[in-house]
């Protein structure tokens, strides 16, 4: 029944069902920064191969009695682009992100991938019949002063960590949002050039390759982990990963592919913010607490970005309504 309205739904205001989509893509994105709290006796590996393992094993799973349907269109080339996509957008930034908050600290690492809507709406204005970076200037800088209040107030302290650490943290923060922006722009590419493969098979089809790519890191994994664990541990870890692959990585990335079809690449990129503010929200209620000055002008400033960019795509200057490349 809930297929049959969002179907209606984005017939009728495909903007606002992918609005939606991406709300909830965030939502659900944003519980995958509790995963190092709730199995830190884990490292940033260990729980990247645990996450997409089991993403991989649940996908082949519920794609297997119609496999064959499922690859119909598939060729080659749409491996390979799963096969890079599945790196970029998984493995390897998932890896990134850890890194990044285990050597330079998680102010740090949320200030630079707070840059991601940034970099992603930038090289979405480059497409035809874009909005215009001009139009799109007042979300932009929303969104980047957000971001720089987010990690003002670690940025400013003196750094806990040796100076290698915080460049060596910077570079991998750096390089994860690299990683992603790549990710956001190629599965927008690959998804509106593949209009008869459903969003839902083709998050599946990138499980399974995300989880291949778990198995080739798993011995890197077993000889990196000296460490001990107990029964309690793993199965915590157990629990955590499926928990993970199953909300962030199956449900979360199928809303996220719908809402790539239904909305401009500059649009998605500002989609990304949900992520953020879902996250923050998750952390005050973890860590018990009310969020500070500057996370709260961050909160606003990020909702303002947003409202901000979809103001800006509901005047279209040519006349028509941008749609997704």
């Amino acid at each position: 029944m809930m297929s049959i309205a969002v179907d209606r739904t984005s017939r009728t205001n495909p903007t606002l069902t992918g609005i939606l989509c991406g709300m909830a893509a965030g939502a659900l994105w944003g519980l995958v920064f509790l995963a190092p709290e709730l199995a830190g006796a884990f490292s940033p590996l260990q729980l990247t191969i645990g996450r997409y393992l089991a993403y991989g094993a649940i996908s082949a799973a519920l794609i297997a009695p119609r496999w064959r349907a499922a690859v119909a269109g598939i060729g080659r080339r749409e491996w390979l682009a799963l096969a890079w996509l599945a790196l970029a957008g998984n493995t390897l930034y998932y890896i990134l992100l850890s890194s990044a908050v285990q050597s330079g600290g998680i102010a740090m690492t949320s200030l630079v991938i707070g840059f991601l809507p940034v970099a992603v709406t930038i090289i979405g204005s480059r497409h035809r019949d874009a909005v215009s970076l001009s139009r799109l200037a007042p979300s932009l800088l929303l969104c980047a002063a957000g971001a720089l209040c987010i990690g003002w107030q670690a940025v400013a302290m003196p750094a806990s960590g040796s100076v290698t650490a915080q460049v060596t943290g910077l570079l991998c923060a750096v390089g994860a949002l690299a990683s992603w922006t790549a990710y956001a722009v190629g599965n927008s590419h690959m998804l509106g050039r593949l209009p008869k493969v459903s969003v839902h098979d083709w998050n599946l089809l990138s499980g399974i390759v995300t989880g291949a790519q778990s198995v080739v890191l798993l011995p890197l994994a077993l000889l990196l982990g000296s460490a001990r664990h107990d029964t309690v541990a793993w199965a915590q870890f157990a629990g955590v990963s499926i928990g993970v692959a199953v909300l962030a990585s199956i449900v979360g990335n199928a809303f996220w592919n719908r809402m790539s079809r239904l909305l401009p690449l500059t649009l998605v990129g500002q989609m990304i913010l949900f992520e953020t503010l879902f996250a923050l929200i998750y952390g005050f209620l973890w860590e018990r607490r009310l969020p500070t000055l500057l996370e709260s002008a961050a909160f606003a400033l990020v909702v303002l970005s947003v409202l901000s960019c979809i103001a800006a795509h509901r005047r279209p200057a040519t006349g028509t309504v941008p749609v997704a490349a």
